[in-house]
């Protein structure tokens, strides 16, 4: 059967159908978008129809896909994101054109809520991933009292999804515990053959670290959510106790000039992407990200890819991809000592940095995206197929 046959919808004769809808389809502006950009190249190949509905879309000449701007307002605290405006009446006539079989959500604003009630309305299944940890955000921005009305939001929304797609273990027993229904494990993949050793460079290394010492990597975008504060105070700490590494910032956020004031000598390489990327990556050897909040953390497993040794907090779902003292070590969120104590593991011991280096490579290679996008496919065409008997069943 080809792809094409296979992924008709059950009774229209027509390839399958499917709107996603993206608080941004900027390239590369976070993971989502990375994640969303992988989506649309499986897609073409699978044979499936699409369109995206977004506040911020490419040029068209540069939009891989169809694509549909919504009206927005800009979003406080993000300048470079916006956020849609409630309602879906600025997309109703497009979406109903294109009469998708399936709606797919990617993020819980305004315009995943637009899309959850305009699927009510019209009869046509919702499924979302889990990709951004909204309400843990609230304590790093003096707004605790938001994250309770966050996870009330958050479970009727995903109420009405047929499918919450989470990309971590952690994550989902953390959602399931706060009250979530339909989740369903569906991790994130990588491409190893773009993250990879091979891009080590010689001269990064030298030019970061010309006295031979350890690099250590973060690479992420400079936003105090992503436990910021607990990085400066491992580089403090870490910087008070020895001196033979070197820690290089792969990234860009409205907190950058605080953290080179805090971090002197740390080397700040700016936003990278394709190439400069995949060579950062596999220039370091230690991969450092303290974060507590990510549901996933693609960043991870691209260094686990290129062969660094990641060291993540055990909160949220960076380290969902390590066992610990394997290919990888979690540490006590939040604790600057006990990052460190582990960093001074690996580089106090050359035989077990590589060791775990090949065995994060190793790991990576089996997560690849042609096996997340053959479940999630697999997957729709289940919910259409259910959807669609539930129909017959009511006439």
């Amino acid at each position: 059967m080809s792809h094409a046959q296979k992924d008709q919808a059950p009774t229209s004769g027509r390839p399958l159908r499917v709107a996603y809808f993206s608080g941004t389809m900027r390239r590369g502006q976070d993971g989502v978008t990375r994640v969303l950009y992988r989506t649309i190249d499986a897609l073409s190949a699978e044979g499936i129809e699409s369109m995206f509905f977004s506040p911020v879309i490419p040029a068209p000449e540069n939009a891989p896909a169809e694509m549909r701007c919504v009206p927005s307002m800009a979003f406080p605290w993000y300048p470079d994101y916006r956020i849609a405006l409630p309602g879906y009446r600025a997309f109703e006539t497009a979406l109903a054109d294109f009469s998708p079989d399936l709606l797919h959500i990617h993020s819980p604003c305004p315009l995943g809520c637009a899309a959850v009630h305009w699927g009510r309305r019209h009869g046509v299944p919702v499924v979302a991933t889990y990709h951004t940890h909204f309400a843990s955000y609230a304590k790093y921005y003096n707004v605790r009292a938001l994250e309770v009305f966050g996870w009330n939001y958050l479970r009727s929304l995903y109420h009405s999804c047929r499918r919450v797609y989470v990309p971590s273990v952690p994550i989902l027993h953390e959602l399931a515990s706060r009250g979530l229904e339909h989740l369903t494990f569906l991790p994130h993949g990588v491409d190893a053959r773009i993250f990879t050793p091979r891009h080590h460079s010689a001269r990064l290394r030298r030019a970061l670290a010309p006295d031979g010492r350890r690099i250590l990597l973060y690479a992420g975008r400079l936003v105090w959510e992503k436990d910021l504060r607990t990085l400066i105070d491992t580089y403090r700490v870490l910087r008070e106790r020895r001196s033979d590494w070197t820690l290089a910032i792969a990234g860009d956020g409205p907190v950058r000039s605080e953290l080179e004031a805090s971090m002197p000598e740390a080397r700040f390489l700016g936003s990278l992407s394709g190439h400069d990327l995949s060579v950062a990556y596999a220039s370091g050897d230690i991969f450092v990200f303290p974060s507590t909040t990510e549901t996933f953390g693609n960043v991870v497993l691209e260094a686990m890819a290129s062969g660094l040794v990641p060291v993540c907090a055990a909160e949220g779902g960076a380290g969902g991809s390590i066992q610990s003292g394997i290919n990888g070590y979690v540490t006590t969120p939040r604790d600057p000592d006990d990052i460190v104590r582990h960093i001074a593991l690996l580089l106090d011991d050359a035989p077990r940095l590589a060791r775990m280096g090949r065995a994060a490579r190793a790991y990576a290679r089996t997560q690849t995206w042609e096996g997340v996008f053959d479940r999630l496919f697999a997957d729709y065409r289940r919910i259409v197929e259910e959807q669609v008997r539930t129909k017959r069943t009511a006439a």
